[in-house]
């Protein structure tokens, strides 16, 4: 019988990297595609470890699971940051920002 690719291991591996890219744009992508790639992930895992001689590509699935689990960890850490941002200063229009920073001069 011949090899074939895991199913969805190239999309695992492209939602793994747009974890990372998605951490920058206020994080909640980030964790949108982390979490996916990872189910994606544990599910073509378990069907890999059924038959490992039928399937290819499991490096895909291997690297694209680190990277969303990456992606995962900045993206909580950058929506931390970003509520401890608001907690601190709340919103500011841009006059009270230059204020502020005027302030500190």
């Amino acid at each position: 019988m011949e090899k074939q690719n895991l199913p969805n291991s190239t999309l695992i591996l492209v939602f793994g990297i747009l974890s990372l890219l998605g951490c920058c744009c206020y994080g909640l992508p980030g964790i949108v595609f982390g979490v996916i790639a990872i189910i994606l992930a544990k599910k073509a895992t378990e069907l890999y470890k059924e038959n490992p001689e039928l399937y290819l590509a499991y490096d895909n699935v291997k690297i694209g699971k680190i990277l969303a689990i990456i992606g995962l960890i900045l993206s909580v850490l950058t929506i931390i940051f970003y509520i401890i941002i608001f907690a601190s200063y709340g919103f500011m229009s841009p006059e009270e920002i230059q204020e502020m920073l005027e302030g500190y001069q």
